[in-house]
């Protein structure tokens, strides 16, 4: 270790992180050990040792400029100040911290990592961002290692990285289905948990970060010495010229450093009582609104400036096209209750980087009487509508739910509409990480978590789930054809309902995690997405895609009033008469018909009649609709691709029978048309 005492030189206090001039690098770090006496010391290591060198301060700012310092230089800082828990002071200079803005973090053990100095050189070429409107936009949850570990055009050095879900295989099969963005799971540099490397497991999902301006080196097929970056970038450039967009699920609302008595990496050693939510009564004890242990105190002006930065860096940099928030309400905490007009929600609308950036959030946090706050966020935002999910679930597996189902189809206006915002702020979901598989969700009556050590306690209990028939798979044909059904009026529903469609990814191939709601540990096949077998889900989705995208009367951005003439929605009961009071009440209700006229939507389209019968019987059905349309039935569920048979046609008039647990699509030409 070599001590070098002389004064710093200066180095630039305005840009926080580590920043390489082609000549030297300026290196700045904020950290709070000056308030108590304290200092901050600038570490570099390399095959000589560790060479610390002292630091000026500027408000809180430590900086200084090294000459020489280039990328692959090896850095962390030290912090001296008291070490006084009880006071929620956690200064100990013999901890090596790593910078929070460092761009690339190298793994050097299960919870260690070295920060090196990044080169930002990329040929982004002709580069441009997709910018798909909302109501346009078909968003693909997924992960980028489960996306493509056993993909087989995948080459095996490739498989499960950022190179991997930029192969052309893989933005093929994006492209076929109809996707216009990918929403990754998180991608920032994140930490497995010390009670899950205890059980031999990992963190998969990684709602874990510690390293939000560097992505996960795990995900690089060219090295942790900085590849990581530069393939990262790759793959943007890739999906772009596929015109696909990439949305980052983002954890800004805890990190992976865990309770106070965890080991100190970052935030904590430079200044705890700064960047966490410290409990007013026990400075020793943080506030936990995130059910993590801990919780940025995303209220401070320095912890609001991190996550600026970061949102900038990756839009800029890095080429992103917008983000989803974990845990999103937490952030909005800037009092300690969630704020429509706090800080956090100001800089995101006023900022000219951010601000054009798709943002979406998660909706709610955990362990506050104000946690659930759906269709509370304010314009500029889109929600994960949980709502929307357990409303479409409940009416398929016959629960009575047709009243909340015709609000959810229509766009949910009576949780959007009153902030001004218009159905496209609706994210809808059936199935996401969180929870079952679409495949699962129809084989598993409950959970079936014994895999992550906690003897099937962890995660909630999934009362939305449905078997038909027996507790897990089965070779009986009768239940399998009703599964495969139930799969195909789920995913139709959605892609007919106001709003934004979120698919969750490996769904269109049939994944099963086994009934494990909660794989988060679980970095293996039961995680990993399956293309061995190919499956007609596929080409349905691919097929309910491509009929959503061509209909303007589904991308709506106001919302159905029912109103006009012809109305622009009308609804109707299974004897074809529009629906009354009584009918939407009754909680025996399982059929609906929607009509939505195609001359009164935002561009000419046809009339789209839909047909949803949850009953376990079939329903004799008299067609509505203007005299003399002749529909064609474009989405038959009853197909394991949707295809209607050939020549299916429906006449105003007509009595039709629409089969039990099936969903029929038709659509007709406009008078004149």
């Amino acid at each position: 270790m070599t001590v070098l005492p002389a004064s710093p030189a200066p180095g630039d206090p305005y840009r926080l992180g580590a920043h390489w001039d082609g000549s030297g690098t300026s290196f700045a770090v904020y950290s709070s050990a000056g308030a108590y006496g304290g200092s901050v010391e600038l570490c570099l290591l390399g095959e000589g040792g560790e060479r610390r060198l002292p630091m000026a301060v500027d408000c809180d700012i430590w900086h200084t400029y090294v000459p020489g310092a280039g990328p692959g230089q090896g850095y962390g800082y030290r912090a001296h100040g008291p070490f006084a828990p009880a006071r929620g002071l956690h200064f100990d200079p013999s901890r090596l911290l790593l910078d929070p803005y460092a761009r690339v973090l190298k793994p050097t053990g299960k919870r260690t990592l070295l920060p090196l100095l990044a080169d930002p050189a990329f040929d982004w070429g002709d580069d441009r961002a997709p910018r798909h409107p909302w109501p346009r936009t078909v968003l693909y949850e997924t992960h980028v290692k489960g996306l493509t570990a056993q993909h087989p055009e995948v080459p095996a050095p490739l498989r499960g990285t950022y190179a991997g879900l930029a192969h052309p295989a893989v933005i093929g099969h994006l492209n076929r289905l109809g996707v216009t963005a990918v929403e990754l799971m998180p991608v920032h540099q994140f930490l497995p948990e010390p009670f899950l490397l205890d059980r031999g497991l990992t963190n998969y999902w990684g709602y874990s970060t510690i390293g939000f301006f560097a992505p996960h080196a795990a995900y690089s097929s060219t090295g942790h010495e900085g590849g990581q970056v530069t393939e990262f970038k790759a793959m943007v450039k890739a999906l772009h010229a596929a015109g696909i967009e990439v949305i980052l699920d983002v954890v800004y609302n805890h990190t992976a450093e865990g309770p106070p008595d965890d080991p100190t990496l970052s935030f904590r050693g430079l200044a705890n009582e700064i960047y966490y939510r410290l409990d007013p009564a026990d400075p020793a004890r943080y506030v936990d609104t995130t059910g993590t242990r801990n919780t940025l105190n995303a209220g401070r002006p320095e912890v609001l400036r991190l996550i600026m930065d970061s949102l900038r860096y990756w839009i800029t940099e890095m080429h992103v096209d917008g983000f989803r928030f974990d845990l999103a309400a937490t952030l909005a905490r800037q009092y300690g209750h969630v704020d429509r007009l706090a800080a956090f929600f100001d800089l995101l609308y006023q900022d000219p980087v951010v601000g054009r950036a798709k943002l979406v959030a998660e909706p709610w946090d955990v362990g506050a009487p104000d946690s659930y706050q759906v269709g509370r966020f304010p314009p500029g935002w889109n929600e994960w509508n949980d709502r929307y999910r357990d409303t479409v679930r409940d009416f398929w597996r016959g629960r009575p739910a047709v009243g909340g189902l015709a609000s959810r189809i229509a766009g949910s206006a009576d949780l959007y509409a009153p902030e001004r915002r218009g159905p496209d702020a609706s994210v809808n979901f059936l199935t996401c990480h969180d929870g079952m598989t679409l495949t699962d969700l129809v084989t598993y009556a409950q959970k079936h978590n014994e895999a992550n050590g906690e003897h099937n306690r962890d995660g909630t209990d999934d009362n939305r789930s449905a078997n038909y028939g027996v507790e897990g798979p089965t070779r009986d044909p009768a239940i399998v054809s009703v599964r495969e059904r139930q799969r195909r009026n789920l995913l139709a529903t959605l892609l007919l309902s106001q709003g934004c469609t979120m698919l969750h990814g490996g769904d269109e191939l049939g994944r099963t995690q086994g009934g494990n709601n909660n794989a988060y540990c679980q970095d293996n096949p039961t995680s990993w997405y399956d293309w061995s077998a190919p499956t007609p889900l596929t080409d349905f989705v691919r097929r309910a895609v491509a009929l959503q995208r061509d209909h303007p009367v589904l991308q709506r951005t106001t919302f159905l009033t029912g109103s006009g003439d012809p109305p622009d929605i009308a609804w109707y009961d299974r004897e074809g008469r529009p629906m009354t009071p009584a009918r939407w009440d009754d909680p025996a209700t399982r059929f609906l018909a929607f009509l939505l006229a195609g001359d009164r939507a935002a561009a000419p389209d046809t009339d789209l009649l839909a047909l949803l019968n949850s009953g376990a019987d079939a329903v004799g059905f008299p067609v509505p609709g203007r005299p003399g349309a002749v529909y064609e039935v474009v989405l038959d569920t009853t197909a394991p691709d949707g295809a209607p048979a050939a020549s299916a046609t429906l006449k105003t008039g007509d009595v039709c029978t629409v089969p039990a647990r099936t969903m029929w699509v038709a659509t007709a030409g406009l008078p004149g048309s």
